[in-house]
Parts: C-alpha cells; sequence; structure tokens
C-alpha cells in the first residue's frame, strides 16, 4: 500500500468537499477512522492525505470523482442555501449528506439530458414555457389551466382504479409536457421532493420513501414551483412554512393550493361534500376514505380541504393528520429492476437504451448514466422497454 503523502492537494479543496456534503470535521474523521487533528492538518495545509485515504475520501465519504481532489480551487457549485429558497436557512443547513448526493444527482441527470437530447428538449409542448403562475390570479383558474394542458380530465382521473394508476398516469402526462422526473428513496424521510429549473430540461426529483399519494401531490407541488420559475425543496410537514420570509413564504402557500386544486377542484369537491355535516369532526373514517379514493389523494389532503372551508378546526386537523401519517407506509422492495426503474424518468431511461442499440454508448456508459453496474444492464433494459414507471 502506498503511505506516501499525495502533494498538491489544495487544503481549499479538502474543505469544499467537506463542506459541500454537509460533513463536520468530526464526521469526515470517524468515516476515515482518523484523528480529528489529522483532518484538521489536511485542510490547514499542514499535512495531506495519503493516496488510499484520499481515495477512501473521494469515494465512499464525499462521493466525488478522485480527479476534483486534484483541482486548484474549488470549483463553482451552487450550495443548497443560495441553490434553494423555499426552505428555510435552519432547515437548510441541516440537509443530510443523502440529500446533498440527491441533488448532486439531478444536475448530473440535467448535464445527461443535455448531451442525450443534443441541447433540445424532446416534447412538441414544453408547460414551463407557455404557462406560469401568479400570486395575483384565482387559483382555481391557474389549476384549470394546468389540467387543461397535461389533458386529463376529472371524470378520467377519478376512473383511475388506485393509486398506483394515478402516479402512473400523472407522472406521464407531466414528462409528456417537457420535465422529466425523477425519484429515490431518501435517507432524510421529512424531504417529499425537490425540483431544479433549466431553460431545456427542467427536473422534478420526488422521495419514493412517502406514499404513492404523497408523491403525487409532490408532483404538483413542485411543478408549481417550476410554473413560479424557482428552484424547489419541500418537507412534508408544512409547518417549516411559517418559518419563511414572507415572500417565500407566499409562494409555497401558492404552490400548495395550486397542487390541492389541480387534485381536488373546488367545485366538484363542495358539490361531492354538500350533504355532509357542517362540523367534518363528525365523519366517519369511511368518509374520509372514499373522497380520498375518488381523487387519489391522501386522506389529509381531503381533511386539508375541510380546513380550508372552516370545517374542521386546525387542532382537529393538525390531530388527524398525525395519526394518519403514522398508519401510513409506502411500498416496499420485492423486484430491484422494478425499484430501478420507477427511479428513473421514462423518456430519459429509453433514450439512453435508444442510444445504446445505435451504438452511440457502450454497455458501461448507458449503465453508468442509469446509476447501475453494467452487469445488471440486460435486465434493467428489459423492465425499462416493458413499459413506463410509477
Amino acid at each position: 500500500m502506498n503511505t506516501e503523502h499525495v502533494p498538491g492537494i489544495q487544503p481549499a479543496v479538502l474543505r469544499w468537499a467537506r463542506q459541500s456534503i454537509g460533513l463536520s470535521v468530526s464526521d469526515v474523521a470517524a468515516k476515515l477512522k482518523r484523528p480529528v487533528e489529522e483532518i484538521v492538518a489536511w485542510e490547514s495545509g499542514d499535512r495531506a492525505p495519503t493516496y488510499a485515504q484520499l481515495e477512501k475520501l473521494a469515494y465512499m465519504v464525499c462521493k466525488r470523482p478522485l480527479a476534483v481532489f486534484f483541482l486548484p480551487s474549488p470549483p463553482d457549485e451552487i450550495p443548497p442555501e443560495r441553490e434553494f429558497r423555499t426552505l428555510p436557512d435552519a432547515d437548510l443547513t441541516a440537509l443530510t449528506v443523502d440529500t446533498h448526493i440527491q441533488i448532486r444527482k439531478a444536475h448530473a441527470y440535467q448535464l445527461a439530458l443535455q448531451e442525450l437530447f443534443d441541447g433540445r428538449n424532446p416534447s412538441e409542448r414544453c408547460i414551463w414555457k407557455q404557462l406560469s403562475l401568479s400570486r395575483e390570479v384565482p387559483i382555481s383558474l391557474q389549476a384549470k389551466a394546468i389540467r387543461e394542458y397535461l389533458g386529463i380530465s376529472l371524470e378520467t382521473q377519478c376512473a383511475w382504479k388506485d393509486d398506483d394508476v394515478a402516479l402512473k398516469h400523472w407522472r406521464a402526462a407531466i414528462e409528456n409536457v417537457g420535465i422529466f422526473i425523477f425519484k429515490a428513496p431518501f435517507k432524510q424521510k421529512e424531504i417529499s421532493g425537490f425540483c431544479l429549473l433549466d431553460k431545456d430540461f427542467p427536473i422534478i426529483y420526488i422521495n419514493n420513501s412517502t406514499t404513492k399519494t404523497r408523491q403525487i401531490f409532490s408532483l404538483f407541488h413542485e411543478l408549481a414551483h417550476l410554473l413560479f420559475a424557482v428552484n424547489g425543496l419541500s418537507k412534508l410537514d408544512k409547518s417549516y412554512i411559517n418559518y419563511l420570509p414572507k415572500d417565500e413564504k407566499q409562494i409555497e402557500q401558492h404552490c400548495n393550493a395550486i397542487a390541492a386544486e389541480v387534485l381536488i377542484p373546488s367545485s366538484d369537491f363542495k358539490q361531492k361534500t354538500r350533504l355532509l355535516p357542517t362540523n367534518i369532526e363528525q365523519v366517519n373514517e369511511g368518509q374520509f376514505s372514499e373522497l380520498a379514493n375518488r381523487y387519489g389523494v391522501s386522506r389529509e389532503a381531503i381533511l386539508r380541504r375541510f380546513l380550508d372551508q372552516g370545517r374542521v378546526s386546525q387542532e382537529f386537523y393538525e390531530q388527524q393528520a398525525k395519526r394518519w401519517a403514522n398508519q401510513q407506509k409506502s411500498g416496499s422492495g420485492g423486484d430491484w429492476y422494478a425499484s430501478q426503474k420507477a427511479y428513473l424518468s421514462d423518456r430519459f431511461a429509453k433514450e439512453v437504451i435508444s442510444r445504446h442499440y445505435r451504438n452511440q454508448l457502450s454497455i458501461e456508459q448507458a449503465a453508468d448514466l442509469l446509476g447501475i453496474s453494467p452487469k445488471n444492464f440486460p435486465g434493467l433494459e428489459q423492465r425499462i422497454l416493458q413499459g413506463s414507471a410509477v
């Protein structure tokens, strides 16, 4: 083993690699099983890591290519604190390593999309270029415009047999208008998803660890961010909104309202609930479930509608929402290939396969883009070609 210290490593690059993924000096020391003082010495320039230590730091700790550590200065990479304004500063600084990695992967996907599609979005219609949101326009009109642009009527939505089918159709509809949707099982469970703007290849990235109904709501919440022309990073617990500055708070509230109105149109909801008691706290569980099933949303989303109408108290809403959240579990494991396929944008994955068939990508290159090892490529290839992911 080479125990010589690697020359030419810039301390600023070492500090950047650690800080960019949300790690403390103590975190790095623990992962490398080295004294804290030694990591401090690397970052001050008093010492340097060995090659073996640098490899472990790059690949196992910071999840960066080794070549990055030989740069003369840190690359110009926007940190989450500057990239996202939809979370309070305290939440942004508390993002875990896994969340930093997911954001970085999303940026990598955008670069890959630029290459795969030669810088031009393959969709004939791009929703963010033709629709935009404003806090001055009624929510109902903006939600109606989104639904019409996606081409899905309320009757079609209500005919979907379950939330799996609903997620599949909503995801396909949004991808058909130019937005690429990726998913991953976030280790930071409270994150619901995020989105990244781009003039040609905007991305929505959803936490696959949440329930299907939550993923559907997150899709529309993040779509609303894109139509507001802001990068968004959102949490399951909406209380974070109360700690945002005024403008950001209003945008988040508007995004929630847009998502709710697209999925549960207020005019139809009023019609379907007109015979229920004025005090909805008297309604039984079955009636909440029936309404949730109609729209393919969670019971919490239905209850929120009643809260907005003043038909339940804030205390009742919070108690019920918490109780239902504890009951819910997202689908687990099973078929590895099916899971990997579900994480990928359908259009992105099929383009990778197509490029491989045209001998424009090797198996190794295609597997790298899909985030798998080459030995697993044939199995995932078969799954991708079978149909759209959920």
